[in-house]
C-alpha cells in the first residue's frame, strides 16, 4: 500500500486552499484499503448467482406530447451556445474571468455535465450541437450524413481515444486564453463535420467524438436510459443506478481503454499538480539536467521547460497504458486462479465497465469545487458574454465572488466519495464475476486479484489528495 506516515497539508485539487489534516494521513490509507476490504468480503458473502443474471429489469415509459419539439429547440439553443463560445471567444473581452466561454465550456460543459449525466441520463446524446449541426447540413445537402466509406469496425474506439488525449493535453498545456479555447472548438467543429462526411453521422459520432463516447459511458450509471425501441420510436428506461453498467458489455478493447483514460488521466492531472511531482523533474535528483543547461533547472526556465512539457506529455499519453497493463495483469492472474478456459481479452470486455465508477467519483473530487469557485460565474457572464459592461438579463453583478465552502467539509466528502466509487465498483466486479464464473467461490477466487488493485486504486487516490500543490507556473 502506498500510505504512510504523512500527516500535514491536504489541498482539494481544483481548490487550491490548503487544509492540515486532522489526523495522520496513513490512518486515512488504512481506514480506506480496510473498507473496500469489508465491502469486498460483503458482497462475497451476500450476492448470489441470481444477481449475476442480469442488470436489473428496467421500466420502459414514453416521452409525453411535446418531447421531440422541445429536444429540438434546446438542441438548437446548444448549437447557439457552441456559437456564442466561439464568438465570445474571438471577439470578447480577452481577460478569462471576464469571458462567457471559458467557465461555460470548461465548467459546465465538461465539469457540471458529465455529473447531471450520471443523474438523468446521456442527454447529451440528445443535443450533441455538432450532430445537430450535421443533421442541419444533410437537410441542404442530400446525402452529406450518409459518409463516403464505411467505418472499420476494427478501430473501435481508437479514434475518440486520441482525440481524448489530445483535448486533455490541450486542457493542460494550452494557454487557457479565450482565444485559444475558441480556436480549438472551431477546428473540432470542422473536424467533425468531415468525419461525418467521411464515414456518416452514426459512426463518427458513434466511435470518434471523444465526448459522445466520454458521455455514453458516463450515461451507463444514470438511472434514466434514452433509446429506441425495435420500431425506432424514442423510448426511456428507468432503472436501478448503475444497472447500465451491467446491461452494457465494451463491444472492443478500445472502450476499455478510453474508460481507463478517464480515470488515468484526472489522476496525473491531480499528481503533476502536487509538490513531489514538480520536485521529481525540477529538483533533478541525477544532476543530469544541471550539467546539459549549465544552471539548476528552475534557474534555466526557458532552456529546461520544453523538455519538462515533453516529460509530462509522455507520461499523460502513456498513463492509460500503464492502466491498462496493470488491469491486463489483474484479468490474467483472476484467470490463472479460476482455471477459466475464457480468453483474458474477452474477460478483460467483461469486466471493462466496473471501473467507471471509479473514473467519475475522481473526476468529482478534483474538479467539482470549481462549480462553485468558477460555475457560478455564468449567471453574471450571461448578461455580460463579451465583457463589455452590458446587463442583458440583470445578471451581471450575480454571483461574481467565488462560494468556498469548508475545507474540512470538502476533504472528508472526497475520502467519502472515492470510497463509495471503490466500493460500487467492487460489488460490480463481483456481479460480473458471478455472471462470468458461475459459482461464489469462483468468483471469490477471481476477484482477489481485483481487490488488490481496488485497495492500491483508493489509497493512490487519497495520497494525491492529501499532497500540497505547487504553485508554479512551469506549464
Amino acid at each position: 500500500m502506498l500510505a504512510g506516515g504523512v500527516s500535514g497539508p491536504a489541498a482539494a485539487h481544483g481548490f487550491g486552499a490548503l487544509y492540515n489534516l486532522p489526523v495522520p494521513f496513513w490512518l486515512y490509507g488504512w481506514t480506506a484499503g480496510a473498507t473496500v476490504v469489508v465491502s469486498f468480503l460483503i458482497a462475497a458473502l451476500f450476492l448470489t448467482g441470481r444477481a449475476g443474471a442480469s442488470g436489473g429489469r428496467a421500466l420502459t415509459v414514453t416521452p409525453p406530447p411535446g418531447a421531440h419539439g422541445l429536444r429540438l429547440v434546446l438542441a438548437a439553443v446548444a448549437v447557439f451556445l457552441l456559437g456564442l463560445c466561439i464568438a465570445t471567444g474571438y471577439f470578447g473581452n480577452r481577460d478569462p474571468v471576464r469571458n462567457f466561454s471559458m467557465p461555460f465550456f470548461w465548467v459546465i460543459f465538461l465539469l457540471l455535465l458529465p455529473y447531471l449525466t450520471v443523474l438523468i441520463g446521456n442527454v447529451y446524446a440528445l443535443l450533441n450541437p455538432w450532430q445537430t449541426l450535421a443533421g442541419w447540413l444533410d437537410r441542404v445537402w442530400r446525402g452529406f450524413a450518409r459518409g463516403r466509406v464505411a467505418y472499420p469496425e476494427r478501430l473501435g474506439d481508437w479514434p475518440a481515444l486520441v482525440l481524448y488525449l489530445a483535448f486533455i493535453w490541450f486542457e493542460l498545456f494550452g494557454t487557457g486564453k479565450p482565444r485559444a479555447l475558441a480556436e480549438f472548438l472551431t477546428a473540432y467543429t470542422l473536424l467533425n463535420l468531415a468525419g461525418v462526411w467521411l464515414v456518416g453521422a452514426r459512426a463518427w459520432f458513434r466511435h470518434c467524438e471523444l465526448f459522445a463516447v466520454f458521455l455514453r459511458l458516463v450515461g451507463h450509471m444514470a438511472p434514466i436510459e434514452y433509446a429506441q425501441d425495435e420500431s425506432g420510436r424514442r423510448i426511456i428506461r428507468l432503472r436501478w443506478p448503475f444497472a447500465g453498467l451491467l446491461a452494457h458489455r465494451p463491444a472492443h478493447l478500445s472502450t476499455v481503454v478510453f474508460a481507463l483514460a478517464m480515470l488515468s488521466t484526472t489522476a496525473f492531472d491531480g499528481l503533476a499538480a502536487t509538490q513531489w511531482w514538480v520536485r521529481l523533474f525540477w529538483g533533478d535528483p541525477t544532476g543530469l539536467l544541471t550539467q546539459w543547461a549549465g544552471a539548476k533547472p528552475v534557474s534555466a526556465i526557458g532552456t529546461v521547460r520544453p523538455w519538462f512539457i515533453a516529460w509530462e506529455t509522455v507520461w499523460l499519453l502513456m498513463s492509460p497504458f500503464l492502466y491498462l497493463g496493470l488491469y491486463l495483469l489483474t484479468i490474467r492472474l483472476a484467470k490463472l486462479l479460476t482455471g477459466s478456459a475464457r480468453p483474458t481479452r474477452e474477460l478483460a470486455l467483461d469486466f471493462g465497465f466496473t471501473l467507471l465508477p471509479i473514473a467519475v467519483v475522481y473526476h468529482i473530487t478534483h474538479y467539482a469545487t470549481l462549480i462553485l469557485t468558477h460555475g457560478l460565474k455564468v449567471i453574471s457572464l450571461a448578461s455580460d458574454p463579451f465583457g463589455r459592461r452590458w446587463d442583458l438579463f440583470g445578471t451581471a453583478l450575480q454571483f461574481r465572488a467565488p462560494i468556498l465552502p469548508d475545507m474540512g467539509v470538502v476533504w472528508h466528502s472526497q475520502v467519502g466519495l472515492i470510497l463509495l466509487g471503490h466500493i460500487i465498483s467492487i460489488w460490480l466486479a463481483h456481479v460480473v464475476a458471478l455472471r462470468v464464473f458461475g459459482s461464489r467461490w469462483l468468483a471469490l477466487r477471481s476477484q482477489l486479484p481485483m481487490l488488490v488493485l481496488m485497495v492500491a486504486f483508493t489509497v493512490f487516490g487519497l495520497w494525491i489528495l492529501a499532497q500540497p500543490l505547487t504553485v508554479l507556473l512551469l506549464r
